[in-house]
């Protein structure tokens, strides 16, 4: 209460005195920015082998498909209403004002990651038999294998956890109408009233060297006070400033593109950027392409298992072994990104036998990556 009651107090003073400065209006605010975690969790399903299913469990491999994120920003230039008196009345150059209103996009970054959906051709029934010492399965909610014979635990790297900040900033918001004073709105010309704004701009530094100077009279003495009122300086000051200058605006933004690998690609165009009109279609010229390049490192034997031994095996359970991609992305030539990741399709499929669950001593788990159908660990 006291830092409200002492900065009202100074502002009264500013309004009473000389009229330096003719409307000190001030909107505060608090923008709190709370520690938000959200979880992309993966969303599980327990299925037991009992005998009401013939103790069976149906799952699907997963195949791969890759999720780029691209990150742009959209720039939107407004000229100032006085830009051409900018340099007479405030000493702006030419070259620190803007001209002509303006919109235009920038490609920022691109970020890629594996994405693993069911494969309906990969299709395979767990058969346990019924000596097997209470097996059960946990699948994803679309069927994806995650853990046999085992509590599924989510995998940090399979959880996205938001950016998070626990800061709390003061912002000042001015309405541009309410610092503008009735000398200039009565003002009966375009130069006339860049040179009364010129004249506020003076006033308000004026203001705030005072202050600064201690040569203000009835300044705040608490900081908060005096950090609120100079806060509005600024503001008001920038509201004015722009009339000349002008200002620009950028909101990034995201988009989101999927790719299934199939095979090697050189140059597949994934879309087209355009300086004026951001994210456009392949078919659209008026954008540049950009593209991408996927290459199998044949990191993985990739002669399967034969699928009549899978037809004739059927108390098995056939995982992935997924193999290894590099991926690069291109702008013209610049490049945008390049790694490596796994795929399931430039990979290859293994089998385990169920018999390994009959030991009713020692049960055995088995921990699958659900994204790639891969094991990931055997507990015995």
């Amino acid at each position: 209460m006291k830092i409200i009651t002492c900065y009202l107090s100074y502002i009264t003073h500013l309004q009473m005195k000389s009229r330096k400065i003719y409307t000190v209006p001030i909107i505060m605010g608090a923008l709190y920015l709370f520690n938000i975690q959200l979880n992309a969790q993966t969303n599980v399903i327990k299925i037991s082998a009992v005998k009401s299913n013939d103790y069976g469990v149906q799952y699907f491999l997963p195949k791969t498909v890759l999720e780029i994120e691209v990150e742009y920003s959209v720039t939107e230039q407004k000229a100032g209403a006085y830009a051409k008196y900018a340099s007479k009345y405030l000493g702006i150059s030419e070259q620190s004002v803007i001209s002509e209103n303006l919109t235009y996009y920038t490609l920022d970054k691109i970020n890629v990651k594996e994405v693993g959906i069911p494969n309906k051709n990969e299709s395979y029934l767990i058969e346990f038999k019924a000596k097997t010492t209470a097996p059960f399965v946990y699948l994803t909610e679309n069927g994806m294998i995650c853990t046999i014979n085992a509590e599924y635990t989510q995998d940090r790297n399979e959880t996205k956890v938001a950016d998070q900040s626990n800061t709390a900033t003061t912002t000042t918001s001015l309405n541009p109408q309410s610092v503008f004073t009735e000398e200039y709105l009565w003002a009966g010309s375009i130069s006339k009233m860049a040179e009364i704004a010129a004249k506020q701009i003076y006033r308000i530094r004026e203001s705030r060297s005072d202050i600064l100077t201690g040569e203000a009279e009835n300044a705040p003495r608490d900081g908060e006070a005096l950090k609120i009122v100079l806060a509005n300086l600024d503001a008001q000051e920038k509201i004015w400033v722009e009339l000349f200058t002008g200002f620009k605006y950028t909101e990034k933004k995201k988009n989101k593109f999927r790719i299934e690998p199939l095979a090697d690609m050189e140059k597949e165009v994934l879309f087209r950027f355009s300086k004026y009109n951001g994210i456009v279609d392949i078919d659209d010229l008026s954008g540049s392409p950009v593209y991408i390049n996927i290459k199998d490192l044949k990191t993985v034997d990739v002669r399967e298992i034969d699928p009549k031994r899978k037809s004739k095996e059927p108390q098995s359970i056939v995982y992935n072994v997924p193999g290894t991609a590099s991926v690069e992305i291109f702008y013209g030539i610049t490049q945008l990104y390049r790694d490596e990741c796994q795929v399931t399709q430039f990979g290859t499929t293994q089998i385990l036998a169920t018999s390994l669950f009959e030991d009713k001593k020692a049960p055995v788990q088995i921990y699958f990556y659900p994204n790639t159908g891969a094991i990931k660990q055997i507990v015995q």
